[in-house]
């Protein structure tokens, strides 16, 4: 179980620095969706992503879903990819749960706070083809911008299972 972080975007940096990622960051006002991002993102050299925090009909398994912002992810799909029974959100208190995170600030960094390594992480593959991917660091005030090998440096550290697959 994830404890909110007082300070959510240091605990980021602090991961990062750890593993010896680079990282450019940049601030701006809070934002909620994927479109009120998007004019924040312009100039900023970077796939963007959207991350979804989803359940199992049961409540027993979590799924971290990251695509490229524009891409469509189909549930129904995804829970037959994953093989599980039906998919949907999970809730703010499940997201506080497993990842320490808050509705618009999802976050592949929010595994730093799944000690237990509960949630499993599912990534397009198509984000193979990226140079450099941009995420929240568990805030939505800010985008963090690491190379694509950085991010699957990160993933790897993390202890969750990670599945590339094609959205």
């Amino acid at each position: 179980m994830s404890e909110p972080v007082i300070d959510p975007a240091g605990a980021v940096y602090q991961a990062l620095d750890r593993l010896g990622i680079a990282y450019e960051r940049h601030e701006h006002p809070a934002v909620y969706t994927v479109e009120e991002a998007l004019s924040h993102w312009a100039g900023i050299d970077a796939t963007h992503c959207k991350n979804l925090f989803l359940r199992n009909k049961k409540g027993s398994r979590h799924y971290l879903v990251v695509a490229e912002h524009n891409r469509p992810v189909d549930l129904r799909r995804m829970s037959e990819a994953v093989g599980d029974d039906r998919l949907s959100f999970g809730s703010p208190e499940r997201l506080m749960k497993y990842l320490g995170l808050t509705p618009g600030s999802v976050s592949p960094f929010g595994l730093i706070n799944d000690h237990a390594h509960e949630v499993t992480v599912i990534v397009d593959a198509g984000l193979k083809e990226a140079d450099r991917v941009g995420f929240h660091p568990n805030v939505n005030t800010a985008t963090v911008v690491i190379s694509r090998a950085d991010f699957e440096r990160f993933l790897g550290s993390t202890g969750n299972v990670i599945t590339w697959a094609a959205l």
